[in-house]
């Protein structure tokens, strides 16, 4: 039966006290069946989670996000006046969350680089979602100065963290990392974050042929028995300055037979509808992976994710070459109701399924917008 929807005024986004300005006005929404409210796309796709990129610089060179070659020292990086700040991305956060948005990941680029980011998770973390539960506060990063950065994020407010970790031997680290950063220096870091209660820390190591994945193996060995998630993920073809082949990537089904070979695994269930990460549990009760196959078990049909650059542009898939500006109408004066209605707008004309059409899309390339822009 199709669905039906009502369009419902709901309450300002400024009746919750904020840390920063006030922004007082009338969103709109739809709801679907039931009481939830909800805004759905063209395959019915809800909102239900942000991803806010607050920075687009980073203090490593992964060759799968930022390669040296073309992010060198000669790379024009956008001026601080371009990226939103955090008076405005808290109030852009505030009309997502009252449109149906139950989660918040804040990526980069690094986003520990992004001065002051305690005050911005202080500010999200106040946040209630339209049921009246906190908004969860999440947030990836390569855990480079994480060791001193985790129990600031915690008292801030942050909820859980996600490391990004591409091998546990310094020649494979280093390679994948472009970087002289030690791998102990990330170890430290994910272990702070456990120890400050950021739990479950999720490790995600990107698998590349050829360059890392002889190190599945020892991952895994390395964080079973650790309380860790370890999840692998599909080298995708994000942006168009990786180099990107399907020769390079590892499918997660040969990731998972590797594994199970050396220590038997099950599947188990997601956590929650639409969740990217297959999950399995280690057969002897020490742990659990994950597996994220974007590229051969694409997984568009589930997708809730969108994505504000940071310089404030909508994004409605990771795959993007364009996104709605925000930060132009918001910086003109536009009110609650124009901003919420230019998201709504966005949202509900989203067709986006790119991983289920990649190979025919691949075969007439276009510039897609880099990770690092709007986060992983």
């Amino acid at each position: 039966m199709a669905k039906t929807f009502t369009i419902i005024p709901i309450a300002s986004a400024a009746a919750q006290p904020s840390v920063f300005a006030q922004a007082p006005s009338t969103a709109w929404h739809e709801t679907g069946r039931g009481n939830l409210p909800y805004l759905a796309d063209i395959m019915h796709r809800p909102l239900r989670d942000l991803r806010i990129s607050v920075t687009d610089r980073c203090n490593l060179r992964c060759t799968y996000c930022m390669p040296r070659e073309v992010f060198d020292k000669d790379h024009p990086f956008l001026p601080r006046a371009e990226l939103l700040n955090f008076e405005e991305i808290e109030r852009l956060a505030r009309l997502f969350i009252h449109l149906g948005v139950q989660k918040i990941r804040l990526t980069g680029g690094e986003p520990l680089l992004r001065r002051g980011i305690e005050r911005l998770i202080e500010a999200l973390a106040k946040l209630d979602t339209r049921e009246g539960k906190p908004v969860e506060i999440a947030l990836t990063t390569n855990a480079v100065l994480l060791s001193q950065k985790a129990q600031p994020l915690k008292d801030a407010g942050l909820a859980r963290i996600t490391a990004s970790m591409d091998g546990l031997s310094e020649e494979t680290f280093r390679r994948m990392s472009d970087s002289n950063v030690p791998v102990k220096t990330v170890l430290d870091g994910i272990a702070a974050a456990q120890r400050v209660g950021l739990a479950p820390v999720k490790v995600n190591m990107v698998v590349k042929r050829g360059v890392n994945d002889h190190e599945i193996i020892p991952m895994a060995e390395h964080f079973r028995n650790s309380g860790i998630v370890l999840r692998f993920i599909e080298f995708m073809d994000v942006g168009s300055s990786n180099g990107w082949r399907m020769g390079d990537v590892v499918p997660a089904r040969e990731v998972l037979e590797q594994i199970n070979s050396r220590f038997p695994i099950r599947q188990v269930d997601p956590n929650y509808s639409g969740e990217v990460a297959a999950r399995w549990h280690y057969a002897d009760g020490s742990g659990e992976v994950g597996v994220i196959a974007s590229v051969t078990q694409a997984f568009c049909h589930e997708c809730t994710r969108a994505r504000l650059s940071t310089d404030g542009k909508l994004y409605t898939c990771l795959f993007a070459n364009s996104g709605a500006d925000l930060r132009g109408p918001l910086r003109a004066g536009a009110t609650d109701k124009m901003l919420s209605n230019l998201i709504t707008g966005a949202w509900r004309l989203r067709y986006d399924r790119y991983s289920q059409l990649r190979h025919a899309a691949t075969e007439q390339p276009g510039k897609k917008i880099e990770m690092s822009y709007i986060g992983g």
